[in-house]
């Protein structure tokens, strides 16, 4: 066994080996599966099975959430009376998804013979920006609509909602952002958030189209309740709606990247089970216009890097509209040509952000020390030829290539508009909330607005404030980003072998999922492997390396992709040749051409061998 231990900046659990194998030997799997369950709390085998099966059981009532009750009933009310009403959402996948849950709940409660009069507003976000607009509330009301349930936005909309109030428009605030605590939640007839103050339901970590989806539920579950027959509409419900409902919770679930622990995982893994061969027309056609196939439900990093990217391309570079309506259209032509245009917004995007991309790396390498490292602050790049679309991308590669949050900015007419992206252990709502106000010593105020998460931010500011912008963050963020928290150790989840990597073990890993943040994909390390065959280079910046282990007769391909390491450089620093020892650590992936199954090593981080210890 290796003396792994000995590295300080590969670290792995230190396990109970008899309680691991005890594990292993009830489930009759492989002691490292066993190991990364007791390392993510799951000890037991009744834990385990429960964490293998997630069910509806896992959810939590919608009804334990502040504010559902007055919300629900109010929505009974305009169904009954036939009021108009405006769901208000917003443009990403998260929105766009929310509203076509809570548009058709709303909908299947009508009668037949008076339908629900629903209409949905998205903005534009160029046009608009986030957040309720007081000149649509005022198109609203002079339409006709009565009452206005925004979702995915609307927690720090005080303006919005006393507009509301003025016209005579009752609201209801679905979301999942952060309030302001320091002036509490807008004026409403219900605030549902499960992050507000009081609110005593157990996950605090849902995405928005989670929060609008237990709005949803909440009233398909009174109209259950008080039917003719409620035992056999309940069950229609729990056997039928609720798992169709939880595809696209699913989908917003990961593409918002909140964590996948707890009645999270259960949304996506119940959400994914349920996309197997969708019969939406505007689901199957984005599906196969992503290839991926309807024989088996998807995975998560399927859906977070061929669905939701589609998805978003709508509201990132045209109008995001066309997604509801790709979701609630029923003809397969129009659904079809819906999901080609998305695939086209979302090449043009990738374009768009490729041009960018040159740009933030010419603004990077002069930024770098003389050793290569970056400023140990937060970093802020600006452009005005940046796409507001892109900016949320961007800084996502920003960080991924450099470390440090990051924050990207674009200019229009005298305004900057940017979003950011944060490391572990770096709050970055938090960084903005405390640099914004004006104070006796500092009389300007940052932002026009601002808002997001501990990870994600987005942001406005008058163009000539960017310098302010710059010198608060780097005050605020500096002694706060230790080289503890930028160059963290790294982290792995298990040792293996080569012979321990196979397709059972594969199969076992498989059932751990669906993986994202708080269930992270696992991370392995193997030590002192051989090189057997010269290094490959592939697109002149990734290399192939097929490694054996102590002479195991089946070597393994070993992949280095990721952008924020120069594999093809470090390969030659390292002077890998046939014979080269070496340790990785990796991700551990099935190959996704049918013609040639099998199993890939994705590198995460290697190094010469250490010295063994047998």
């Amino acid at each position: 066994m290796n003396t792994a231990s000995s590295q300080p900046d590969w670290i792995l659990p230190q396990l109970d080996s008899t309680a691991t194998r005890a594990l292993a030997e009830t489930l009759s799997s492989p002691v490292p599966i066993a190991g990364l369950l007791v390392s993510r709390g799951i000890a037991d085998a009744t834990a385990a099975q429960h964490f293998f099966h997630p069910t509806l059981a896992d959810l939590y009532s919608p009804l334990l959430m502040l504010g559902m009750r007055p919300a629900v009933a109010r929505i009974q009310q305009a169904i009954a009376a036939s009021e108009p009403i405006l769901i208000y959402g917003d443009y990403d996948v998260d929105g766009t998804t929310a509203t076509v849950l809570l548009k058709t709940a709303i909908e299947r409660l009508a009668p037949k013979d008076n339908p629900a009069k629903v209409t949905y507003h998205v903005p534009h976000r160029i046009r608009e920006g986030y957040g309720m607009q007081t000149g649509i509330l005022a198109a609203a009301a002079a339409s006709g609509v009565r009452l206005v349930i925004s979702v995915d936005t609307g927690i720090r909309a005080f303006a919005a909602a006393d507009e509301a109030k003025a016209l005579g428009l009752d609201l209801i605030v679905t979301d999942h952002h952060l309030p302001d605590d320091a002036v509490g939640v807008p004026e409403a007839v219900a605030v549902i958030n499960p992050a507000q103050h009081d609110c005593p339901y157990p996950n605090k970590n849902l995405c928005g189209a989670a929060v609008a989806f237990k709005l949803a539920h909440a009233i398909l579950l009174s109209a259950a309740e008080s039917s003719a027959d409620p035992q056999a509409e309940l069950a229609r419900l729990n056997n039928k709606l609720i798992p169709s409902f939880l595809k696209l919770v699913a989908i917003a679930t990961v593409a918002d990247s909140v964590p996948l622990v707890g009645e999270n995982r259960a949304i996506v893994a119940i959400g994914l089970r349920e996309l197997r061969n969708p019969v939406q027309p505007g689901l199957r056609a984005l599906m196969q216009i992503a290839e991926i196939p309807l024989d088996r439900p998807p995975t998560a990093t399927e859906v977070g890097f061929r669905i939701g990217p589609r998805i978003n391309a709508a509201g990132r570079m045209d109008i995001a509209s066309d997604v509801v309506e790709l979701f609630l259209t029923r003809d397969e032509t129009r659904a079809t040509q819906l999901a080609q245009k998305l695939d086209q917004l979302n090449n043009d995007r990738r374009a768009t952000e490729a041009l960018a991309l040159t740009a933030i790396e010419a603004q990077l390498a002069a930024m770098r020390n003389p050793d290569e490292s970056f400023p140990a602050g937060c970093i802020v790049l600006d452009d005005p030829d940046w796409h507001r679309g892109v900016l949320g991308i961007l800084a996502s590669r920003v960080v991924d290539r450099t470390g440090r949050p990051a924050l990207v900015l674009t200019h229009e007419d005298g305004q900057a508009h940017g979003s950011g992206r944060s490391i572990a252990g770096f709050h970055l709502l938090d960084a903005l909330t405390a640099i914004h106000p004006a104070s006796v010593a500092e009389p300007v105020a940052v932002f026009t607005r601002f808002g997001g998460h501990a990870h994600a931010v987005g942001f406005s500011l008058p163009s000539v404030n960017l310098p302010l912008l710059r010198s608060r963050m780097e005050t605020h963020a500096m002694p706060l980003l230790s080289s503890p928290l930028l160059s963290p150790p790294r982290q792995c989840d298990a040792e293996l072998t080569i012979p321990d990597i196979n397709q059972t073990f594969m199969d076992w890993l498989n059932r751990c999922g669906p993986f994202g943040i708080g269930n992270p994909e696992p991370l392995f390390a193997s030590f002192d492997l051989s090189l057997v065959a010269p290094v490959r280079i592939l697109k002149d910046k990734h290399i192939c390396l097929t490694l054996t282990q102590n002479g195991s007769p089946v070597p393994v391909n070993a992949l280095g992709w990721s952008r924020r390491i120069d594999w093809r450089r470090l390969a030659e620093d390292l002077s890998l040749q046939p014979g080269s020892r070496i340790d990785i650590v990796y991700r551990l992936k099935e190959k996704t051409n049918p013609r040639y199954p099998g199993l890939d090593l994705e590198l995460v981080e290697l190094r010469p061998a250490f010295t063994t210890t047998k």
